[in-house]
Order: C-alpha cells, then structure tokens, then sequence
C-alpha cells in the first residue's frame, strides 16, 4: 500500500501537468478543486479542533481522531498532489 501511495504521489502530478499542456482548461478546474478541497480542508481542522478545546479534551487521541475523518483524508491528499503538480510547473516555466 505504501508502495502504490508514492507512486501515485508521483504519477497523478505529472498526469495532471500533461492534461493542462493540452487544454488549458484542465488547469483551471485543477485550480478550483484545489480551491475547494483547501476551504473544506481548513474547515474540517479548524471546526475539529475548537471542538476539542471546547469540549476541553486535548488529549493526542482527539486530536488524531480528524484523520478517521474521509473528507479530511481525501482532500488533503489532493492538496499534496496539486502542491507537487505545480512545483513541476513552476520547474519547468524555470528551465
């Protein structure tokens, strides 16, 4: 599984930089997704850990316990992949 996580760290990003060399469009709905995972993203940390502090239980455990959530996971996830996505733009526009 650890195997298939970096690999997909690495294929996806430059899949993603292929698609936006061939229609632009692809760029900009890789922006917006970008734009929506980070707002549901910061959301779901933000709102977990006031909770925490509210409910006055700041243990490791609780803290922790936002990774069960798949929202969290899945847009976090795509947020690496688009980090790395456009540091192979900004690369290449270097070259």
């Amino acid at each position: 599984m650890k195997v298939l996580l970096v690999i997909a760290s690495i294929s996806f990003p430059i899949i993603m930089f292929y698609l936006q060399n061939k229609n632009m469009k692809f760029q900009f709905l890789f922006n917006i997704i970008a734009v929506i995972s980070a707002v549901i993203f910061g959301s779901i940390a933000s709102t977990s850990i006031f909770q925490i502090l509210i409910d006055n239980a700041v243990f490791m455990t609780a803290i922790h316990g936002i990774f069960l959530n798949p929202f969290f996971l899945t847009t976090g996830a795509y947020l690496g992949v688009f980090f790395v996505y456009r540091l192979l733009i900004l690369t290449m526009d270097e070259r």
